[in-house]
């Protein structure tokens, strides 16, 4: 039968395709940007603190052929503590389960050891489609980001991995995003929607309002301390005896630090560090819930929590 192709299904009879695509790369290749540019609003937190995305947030991506289920896996490097390596096992259990992976690599930076050291990795996922993802291309000019297309090609072919595809983006100025949702959907399974429409994310709101806290309590906060910080949301209640109409979420949550010393560091001279923190979360809670926050941090210390299981395990991880 040489020579004889199936007719192509009209547009209106293609299959309906969902699945999970998840992106790596080291810490701060862009990889919740990305996660954000392509959902349409902020579900991962960003910041420009390296390894600051613990949980594997999944974002969800709606379009009328396809559902697009995104889990942000923290960046996968050398461990250094126990949390390190849990946060490595997350990683490799989450390349294993998804349908096609996107490696994030930044357009400013050369391929440095820890783009090598997670591209071996991959190369020991066998059957898991991936795309290269090079990143942060508007902060490049058209020269550097084709020097940096060919080294990821040539990475890609020293250690036998094939790209489905290589595809250069920016989040920030919202380039190419849309053709690299096109670019991931012909790689997910035929299948039905998995969330229900409207839905971006499966994370516990609880979870999520942690996260924004944990993100507010980063900005600003330089140094020893983006490892050194865990939330936890003790409770959400709404204020009762509230009219319907005025709504109050009461939020009491710990900002969990690992030495007393780091603690007026996270306050900051008179509480003002700890009253910004309150503020700009306060805002971001406000907006993803659509209530009126009353949010009440508390900082304390949990010491050395990140070599800890017990502590581990009560922190959430």
């Amino acid at each position: 039968m040489a020579g004889m192709t199936a007719p192509t299904p009209a547009p209106s009879e293609a299959p309906h395709r969902s699945g999970f695509a998840c992106f790596v790369g080291r810490p701060n290749a862009g990889k919740s940007t990305l996660t954000n540019a392509l959902v349409g609003t902020k579900v991962a937190i960003t910041s420009n603190r390296p390894q600051t995305t613990r949980h594997t947030v999944r974002g969800i991506v709606h379009r009328p052929d396809a559902q697009l289920v995104l889990v942000d896996t923290p960046g996968l490097h050398k461990p250094r503590t126990l949390l390190g390596e849990r946060l490595n096992d997350v990683v490799r259990a989450t390349w294993a389960e998804v349908d096609v992976i996107g490696f994030c690599l930044p357009a400013d930076q050369k391929i440095g050891p820890g783009d090598r050291y997670i591209a071996q990795e991959l190369a020991g996922v066998k059957r898991t489609p991936k795309i290269a993802v090079v990143t942060k291309t508007d902060l490049v000019d058209q020269r550097e980001l084709a020097d940096r297309l060919i080294a990821v090609d040539r990475l890609g072919r020293e250690l036998g991995i094939e790209w489905a595809e290589i595809v250069p983006v920016s989040a920030v100025a919202d380039r190419q995003v849309g053709l690299l949702a096109d670019l991931l959907v012909p790689l997910l399974p035929e299948g039905p929607m998995l969330y229900p429409e409207g839905e971006l994310t499966d994370e516990p709101e609880q979870v999520m309002v942690a996260e924004l806290i944990r993100e507010a309590a980063l900005e600003g906060v330089r140094d020893e301390l983006p490892h050194s910080i865990a939330v936890v949301v003790e409770e959400m209640l709404p204020r009762e005896g509230r009219p319907a109409d005025r709504p109050l979420l009461d939020i009491h949550a710990n900002i969990f630090i690992e030495r007393s010393s780091q603690k007026g560091i996270v306050i900051g001279p008179k509480g003002s560090r700890l009253k910004r923190v309150g503020t700009t979360s306060r805002r971001q809670i406000e907006a993803l819930l659509g209530t009126p926050v009353f949010l009440d941090l508390h900082v304390k210390v949990a010491k050395d929590w990140q070599r800890d299981p017990k502590q581990l395990r009560r922190l959430g991880f």
